[in-house]
């Protein structure tokens, strides 16, 4: 049952896609994915959480299987740090490769530490983006006055 909720959930937000002009919903994806530093990566999570509603992390996942040439589609993760492209893209190891070119280090089981490598945008650094930054699974709650 929970998995057919998952599904219903994961088909409104591609039918809610579909509402939206594609190319703009597509591009939104790609402009955060574009300015993602050499050697550093995001999670499709954390693109999801930054672009809001009507972005899950799977259709973040959806929208990257289609990325135009010149889009660093190597540079996003999934939330264990690790690559998800094993059945997908041959050889399978190509986005771990490509990341090692860049200095990001995997472990034995192909995870990268993301305490070290994930790159978390300062305020105003993805234009056309203005909020306050916010407790996330990333970044920790920002303080506040009297340190609450």
């Amino acid at each position: 049952m929970a998995r057919q909720l998952a599904l219903y959930y994961e088909l409104s937000i591609i039918n809610r896609m579909a509402k939206v002009e594609q190319n703009e919903y597509r591009e939104r994806v790609y402009q955060i994915v574009r300015k993602i530093p050499r050697g550093r990566v995001m999670t499709y999570g954390q693109i999801a959480e930054l672009l809001g509603d009507g972005y899950t992390p799977r259709t973040v996942g959806f929208v990257m299987h289609a990325s135009p040439s010149g889009t660093p589609w190597h540079r996003v993760l999934n939330a264990r740090g690790a690559t998800s492209t094993g059945r997908l893209v041959l050889p399978h190891d190509k986005q771990q490769k490509l990341l090692e070119l860049e200095n990001v280090l995997f472990d034995k089981n192909g995870r990268c530490d993301l305490q070290t490598f994930l790159w978390i945008p300062k305020a105003g650094e993805l234009a056309g983006r203005k909020q306050k930054p916010k407790a996330t699974l990333f970044r920790k709650k920002p303080v506040t006055k009297g340190g609450k």
